[in-house]
């Protein structure tokens, strides 16, 4: 019965968003702001190369000092961050991202969450319970903080300088390719991750500019046009096998995809690290709420509309406290120059 109305909601939602007109103009180098750490040379290094190749401007761009090396960091020193950005990015920056990999909590939230509305504890969650919605999700908005006083946030992580740039490096060549690429949905043999599987079917309403293959495995191997993947295990198997599209979205619904550094599930940056160009992990446990994930309907159907991968990523999780997006959150494959 759950599992019904979850489908009947998400319908719902899906057919607004496919009536709803292709988006004027998605976000640009003009309304993103990067936060650069100075304590980080990582983040130092990769901040500067994304000001590069994507042509932030100067105005846009917060050098702020937090702790080195640590997965989480606690209220204080957040506040102190998200102070300083606030004081210095112009009203007309939209939408953040991060040039570090950790620290990715502070507290109980995580860290794109904190920055996206502030240190609100309406997003966390102790045991299985629902958390706070966003209301940027499944959005018509194009301008968040003018509209809804929030600025979607993504981290440019990587275990490496070399992982970052070429994270960079795909979003920048995704742009306005229009790319020939396969969404590929699995429907796995893990019951209490395989709860997204309820909603695939409705993609078939939605027709996006993609081909759609749902399947019931665990894995897939030897794909070389993998634009779009989304699953619900521990860990994915054959990573090494396949070719990602520049641009590429791909996620697995589990306890702890978020917890970049290494746990006993697999970290979301093994996603990057394979060719994808974003993907999204829980940083504390969410339960299997699938609202505490991205649908992968909506993400799919935004991002071929156009929209920037941030925004398509960003209004595709209803409840978005206990997870962290990670990638470039500029590139925008069906969008033309």
């Amino acid at each position: 019965m759950r599992t019904t109305r979850t489908a009947v909601i998400l319908l719902l939602l899906l057919l607004g968003a496919a009536r709803a007109p292709a988006p004027a103009a998605a976000l640009g180098p003009e309304q993103l702001g990067l936060i650069v750490n100075t304590a980080d040379p990582y983040s130092v290094e990769i901040g500067a190369y994304y000001v590069r190749r994507r042509g932030i401007p100067a105005g846009n761009v917060v050098f702020v000092t937090l702790p080195v090396g640590r997965d989480e960091i606690g209220r204080q020193d957040f506040e102190a961050a998200k102070a300083a950005a606030d004081a210095r990015l112009p009203a007309t920056v939209q939408a953040l991202v991060l040039a570090w990999t950790t620290p990715f909590r502070v507290e109980c939230l995580s860290i794109t969450t904190a920055f996206a509305f502030g240190f609100d504890s309406a997003f966390c969650a102790e045991g299985c319970r629902p958390t706070r919605r966003s209301s940027y999700f499944n959005s018509s908005s194009g301008a968040p903080f003018t509209d809804l006083k929030l600025r979607p946030t993504m981290l440019l992580a990587g275990q490496r300088v070399e992982d970052g740039r070429a994270l960079i490096d795909r979003g920048v060549a995704a742009d306005a390719t229009f790319p020939d690429g396969t969404a590929y949905l699995l429907s796995t043999s893990d019951r209490a991750r395989n709860t997204r599987a309820a909603g695939y079917a409705l993609l078939d309403a939605m027709r996006p500019r993609v081909r759609v293959e749902r399947l019931e495995a665990d894995e897939i191997r030897d794909r070389r046009d993998v634009l779009f993947y989304f699953t619900g295990i521990p860990a994915v198997a054959g990573l090494e096998t396949l070719r990602f599209r520049p641009g590429a979205i791909a996620d697995h619904l589990t306890s702890s995809g978020g917890v970049l550094t290494g746990h006993s599930q697999m970290s979301v940056l093994r996603w990057l690290e394979a060719g994808a160009t974003a993907s999204y992990g829980a940083v504390t446990e969410p339960c299997n709420f699938t609202s505490k994930f991205p649908y992968p309907a909506l993400a799919i159907a935004r991002y071929t509309r156009g929209e920037t991968l941030l925004e398509a990523y960003w209004k595709s999780v209803a409840m978005p406290g206990q997870g962290v997006f990670v990638g470039e959150p500029l590139a925008a494959p069906f969008r033309a120059r």
